[in-house]
């Protein structure tokens, strides 16, 4: 019988901040969402002060109970590095890794020798030990079963971050008391559908007929319903699906009015999901743009969303030209923008012809990107650029709190001194 695990970082955005910081190991830390808006992951600290997911930062700031809070802006090249190690801590240590999201990773635990208690302690260990990460570990029959266990080991204190579900009596036991809201793949509309027919906990769930719940849920109801009774629907991937879309998409650091900078964040938009596209050997034969004021603020609404197909490229120049197009035929004066973003879809493998008559040079686009790919690995994101996405970039999102990028910068490596 299979047996799948899933690790999970335990506020993992908050304890990669915490990995290189000693004085914030007891303190309360929140991480804000683009823009400093607000709070997306919280330490129990924060949790304990009153601090919710969701709290604006320019409201809960103020309030008496967070003058202890540590806030930080979101890094995204540091947690998508810190991920990178704990998937790399993990590969050595277990048959196959499935990552699925950047704090959580499905493991394959089947025929692993000795004690799997032990074996999941250990990982967690080495997890701690070589990156720093608190994590919890759940394992069970099915891929369900083994993200339910993980909720469980989060959640109570007890099972000190380890929760087996291998055992059907044990099984048993967490699904009476185990509401169904915390099941992986039910969804608020579904739970609503499922408490009006008197269900209410994992095993009221299970022990419906399975024709009732393909009738009202689906195979994709019927498919949870088999996980989690056991039966495994969902194997590991050992490669990961083609996207479907790429997008960038940000609010300004302030409102926008001047086409010129306007035009700036759109091109920029445009190179940031083209890079995205090379990094996958994709190519983009569909662009949208979408721009809109804020609706929050009291301005007039105005928002417009335009695309068209292309000829199929990962030319940060080509793609730049036809958003900048797309986002001037829909630019109107009179509005203050707040948002704008760029989103390629009819994505297809690099290097296929598309049509007879080609518009580009493929092999000359091919090798400019690459050569301007690779000096920007080498020497940092955006050494080179095209002149179109900006200089100063006065309308970036505000990351008044961000933190160093300790392991992705050189110059803003953590210093140690010793006597």
């Amino acid at each position: 019988m299979p047996v799948f695990g899933l690790i999970d970082g335990n506020s993992f955005y908050c304890s990669c901040q915490r990995a290189f910081e000693p004085r914030l190991k007891r303190k309360p830390v929140v991480v804000l969402s683009n823009n400093d808006g607000c709070a997306i992951a919280r330490t129990r600290e924060a949790k304990s002060v009153g601090i919710k997911m969701g709290d604006p930062w320019h409201f809960a700031r103020k309030r008496p109970e967070a003058r202890p809070v540590i806030w930080y802006s979101s890094n995204y090249a540091l947690y998508a590095d810190m991920s990178r190690r704990m998937y790399e801590v993990l590969q050595v240590r277990v048959p196959a890794v499935e990552p699925y999201s950047i704090d959580e990773m499905f493991l394959d635990l089947t025929s692993l020798p000795g004690d799997l208690y032990q074996r999941c302690k250990d990982l967690r260990a080495s997890v701690w030990q070589e990156a720093k990460i608190p994590t919890c570990v759940g394992w069970g029959p099915t891929k369900t079963i083994a993200k339910l266990a993980n909720g469980l080991a989060k959640d109570h204190a007890r099972l000190d971050g380890l929760c087996d579900l291998t055992d059907p009596l044990v099984r048993t036991e967490w699904y009476a008391v185990t509401s169904i809201e915390e099941v992986w793949g039910i969804g608020r509309q579904t739970v609503k559908k499922l408490q009006a027919m008197g269900v209410e906990t994992v095993a009221d769930f299970v022990s419906l007929d399975p024709k009732t719940i393909r009738s009202v849920l689906t195979v994709v109801g019927a498919r949870v319903q088999a996980e989690l009774r056991g039966q495994s629907c969902l194997a590991l991937t050992d490669v990961s699906p083609t996207r479907k879309s790429i997008a960038s998409t940000r609010t300004f650091g302030r409102l926008l009015t001047d086409w010129s900078e306007i035009r700036e964040a759109v091109a920029h938009y445009a190179a940031r999901a083209a890079e995205k596209l090379r990094a996958e050997h994709l190519e983009a034969a569909h662009l949208s743009v979408l721009i809109q004021t804020n609706p929050h603020n009291g301005d007039p609404w105005y928002a417009k969303h335009v695309g068209a197909g292309i000829e199929p490229t990962a030319d940060t120049r080509d793609l730049i030209r036809h958003a900048t197009q797309l986002a001037e035929a829909i630019w109107l004066p009179s509005y203050r923008y707040f948002k704008a973003g760029v989103i390629l879809t009819d994505l297809r493998q690099a290097g296929q012809q598309s049509q007879l008559f080609s518009m580009r040079e493929p092999k000359v686009s091919t090798a400019a990107m690459a050569t301007m790919d690779a000096i920007n690995a080498r020497f940092g994101s955006g050494i080179i650029r095209p002149c179109s996405t900006g200089l100063s970039r006065s309308w970036r999102p505000r990351a008044s709190l961000l933190s160093g990028r300790y392991t992705t910068r050189l110059s803003e490596i953590v210093n140690v001194r010793s006597w």
